[in-house]
């Protein structure tokens, strides 16, 4: 599996990211995680649909919650888009999560059993078995439209660059 060094930090340490370095215009890489009830969903099972998909390292870190609810609460406000949040936390974690925070307008995916989707979309840390902080929005056609990895993982995303990729 390809390596990419030095692409994001964690407090200025440099992290070995595994897998490619996808692009805006890349055909989306089909991926398999499971939802809170280890039910298998599958990136095809949201095609034709515009979709947003926020990877954290764990929400249970202040900035991973916080991207997480950011991103629920604008979920609600813009129509006809899917928010994703994906994680390596365990299901019942994510739904005790979801439970207390009251996150109700995205899907949270845990990627620990196969780790594909961190592998496919090149954000998997290696030797964590974390995924780096990032935003993806996929088109209708299942083409990447927007990438942005987070040069170090413990600072937010640029959350009006990802909104205004997925209002387009």
């Amino acid at each position: 599996m390809k390596e990419r060094k030095d692409r994001v930090t964690m407090k200025g340490a440099p992290l070995t990211l595994l897998g490619p370095e996808l692009a805006v215009g890349d055909k989306a890489p089909e991926f398999q995680a499971v939802d809170a009830s280890f039910g298998r969903i599958r990136l095809s099972d949201f095609a034709g649909k515009r979709l947003l998909i926020s990877a954290v390292p764990s929400i249970d870190t202040g900035v991973c919650a916080l991207q997480t609810k950011r991103f629920n609460e604008e979920a609600a406000k813009i129509k006809g888009v899917v928010f994703l949040t994906i994680s390596t936390d365990l299901p019942f974690a994510q739904k005790r999560f979801c439970d207390a925070e009251k996150i109700a307008g995205m899907k949270l995916l845990c990627d620990s059993v196969w780790q594909e989707f961190g592998r496919k979309y090149g954000i998997l840390v290696k030797d964590m078995g974390l995924l780096s902080r990032s935003v993806f929005v996929i088109d209708e056609n299942g083409v990447i439209a927007y990438v942005q990895i987070v040069k170090e993982i413990t600072d937010h995303p640029d959350y009006d660059a990802a909104l205004k990729a997925v209002r387009k």
